[in-house]
Parts: C-alpha cells; sequence; structure tokens
C-alpha cells in the first residue's frame, strides 16, 4: 500500500459505482479505504473521514483522467 496514494473522496458507495467499473475496465490498480465500513454503518462517513479512492502511483494520472471526465469537464463521458 506504500506506492498508493489517495487522489479523491466520497460520501457514499453509489458515488463511485461507475468510476469503480471504469477503473477495473483500464486496468488501473486501485483500492477504496472504508468502504466495508461505510457500507454498514454509513451515517458514520463523516466520522471515518469518508471513502478514500487510493491509486497506484503509476496509474494516478489515468485515474485522474477518469474522474475529469466523469465530473462533467469532458464530452467523452456523461453520467445521466
Amino acid at each position: 500500500m506504500k506506492h498508493f496514494k489517495t487522489i479523491a473522496f466520497f460520501t457514499f458507495p453509489s458515488e463511485y459505482a461507475v468510476l469503480k467499473l471504469l477503473l477495473e475496465q483500464h486496468e488501473i490498480r486501485f483500492v477504496f479505504l472504508n468502504e466495508t465500513m461505510i457500507g454498514v454503518l454509513p451515517f458514520h462517513s463523516n466520522a471515518f473521514g469518508g471513502i478514500r479512492l487510493q491509486v497506484h502511483e503509476e496509474d494516478i494520472s489515468a485515474a485522474q483522467k477518469i474522474l475529469r471526465d466523469l465530473d462533467g469537464r469532458s464530452d467523452t463521458l456523461k453520467i445521466v
């Protein structure tokens, strides 16, 4: 885990369902920290610091591009 860096935070698992699929499709090495705990205790998300997306250092730029595309700053990916 020492080569993984946090690049995004989420409150609930539903917020990153599409992102998780895209990261897997692009074979990006990633892990969501606190995912299970917040799934069990969803109202404690802020207390745990949210769900953290950590990406391997070598994959950060590709993961950030996917995040930007999902954020609506690009015409290539749109969440309907």
